[in-house]
Order: structure tokens, then C-alpha cells, then sequence
């Protein structure tokens, strides 16, 4: 899949997606060029349709896209339960266990995946895997970085602190944390590696999203349409 495919893909995947959600509703907001695609659909239909929707944005780069496409904001407080979401991936397996985390948003994306009643995850092809292998995001306290990195080495990890890009030093994610992405290889028990790592003091979350698989419904974008995965 060439670039300029890829990109026609993930717009399928978003705009398939935004045309899920319903008058009314109260929707979550993930992070990366995905769900940007899903904006983008959703303000096309507040302004062309009426729709009447408000976000929950899942970080400050959610919160300002959704504003330049005219999508009311709300937060998690004031619905603490959310009638649909739209979010990315880095991997999927078959049991749509998820490796998520490279826009350093994972650990509000799982408070918002946790309190949806549905939760769409909008990928292109290359997302889809047999097996979970990509780096797993750990935010951890920056307190606590030195300790946390020892325990995921003894879990058989191999964490990096994430750098920031035209920033000196490490990525500080809005909750003002930092972001290990530790390479496990190929993860045999997603469901097992997502507790041992929830064990650690100081890890407050990490990539792995396994507990979700009843709620979740994978659209695909591919070059003609999408295809739609799910456990029911």
C-alpha cells in the first residue's frame, strides 16, 4: 500500500465512522490522522445536516481539531457515560485486543473506551495482525520513570523513554507524564502482559487494551469502501 493509498484507506475508516454516530449523541474523540478523518466527516454534517452532537476529546490536539471542525466540546465529568467513540489503533489482533498509545494519549483513551457504550476503532490494512509485536506505551510517573523501566525489563521488555521531536528531551503527555514504549516482541497473552504491567507502581497505563472486545467494532478502510470486524 502506497502513501497516497494509505491515506484514501484512512479516510473510509473516519468518514464511515462519523456517519455511525447519531442526533444526539455524546461521543468520544481519540487521537491520530484517523480520527481527524472522522472530524472532518462529523463538522461536514453539524454544518450540512444539523447534527447535534458534542465530543469528549481524549487530548489537546483532539480538542483543538475538533474545534476547527465546529464539534461542541464536553468532557468526561459532565457524561461519565458516552454513548459512542471513534479512535485509532497501532495493531489489532483476531480478538481485537489492541496495542494503542503513539500519540502519547493512552491513558485517557481508556478512561473514554472504558466509559462508551461502543467503541469504533478506525484502522487501515496495516493495522490489522495475527499476533500483537509493536512497542506498548506505558505512561509513567516521571517519579517513578527508573523503577517502572526496571520491572518491564524484568517482564522481558525493553523500554525507551520517548523523545520529544523539536523538543529537548523526553515527550510529556497532557498529563504531564512521561511515555516508555517497551518492545516485548511477539506478545503471547496480551490480556496477561496488560495486569503484570498494571502491577507496577508508577505505571499508570499502558497500550494494551484487552478487556474491550465485546464493544469494540474495527472498520478497516480499504481502497474501495471499508470492511467491518467484530466479535458479535
Amino acid at each position: 500500500m502506497n502513501a497516497a493509498e494509505q491515506v484514501g484507506s484512512k479516510r473510509n475508516a473516519g468518514y464511515r465512522a462519523a456517519d455511525m454516530v447519531e442526533d444526539g449523541m455524546i461521543v468520544g474523540l481519540g487521537t491520530g490522522s484517523t480520527v481527524f478523518f472522522a472530524m472532518e466527516r462529523l463538522g461536514e454534517r453539524i454544518a450540512g445536516e444539523g447534527l447535534s452532537i458534542a465530543g469528549i476529546p481524549t487530548s489537546y490536539q483532539a480538542a483543538l481539531r475538533a474545534r476547527q471542525y465546529g464539534i461542541p466540546i464536553t468532557s468526561l465529568d459532565e457524561h461519565p457515560e458516552i454513548d459512542i467513540a471513534i479512535d485509532g489503533a497501532d495493531q489489532v489482533d483476531p480478538d481485537l485486543n489492541l496495542i494503542k498509545g503513539r500519540g502519547a494519549a493512552l491513558l485517557r483513551e481508556k478512561c473514554v473506551c472504558d466509559a462508551t457504550r461502543r467503541m469504533l476503532i478506525v484502522v487501515d490494512q496495516t493495522k490489522m495482525v495475527d499476533t500483537l509485536s509493536a512497542p506498548v506505551p506505558v505512561e509513567v510517573l516521571p517519579f517513578a520513570s527508573a523503577s517502572v523501566s526496571r520491572r518491564l525489563t524484568l517482564l522481558d521488555g525493553r523500554p525507551v523513554l520517548r523523545e520529544g521531536i523539536k523538543k529537548d528531551g523526553p515527550v510529556i503527555t497532557d498529563n504531564g507524564n512521561f511515555i516508555l514504549d517497551c518492545d516485548f516482541g511477539a506478545i503471547a497473552d496480551p490480556r496477561h502482559l496488560e495486569a503484570e504491567v498494571a502491577s507496577i507502581p508508577g505505571a499508570l497505563e499502558c497500550g494494551l487494551f484487552t478487556a474491550y472486545g465485546e464493544k469494540i467494532v474495527v472498520i478497516v478502510g480499504e481502497e474501495k469502501g471499508c470492511r467491518i470486524v467484530s466479535l458479535r
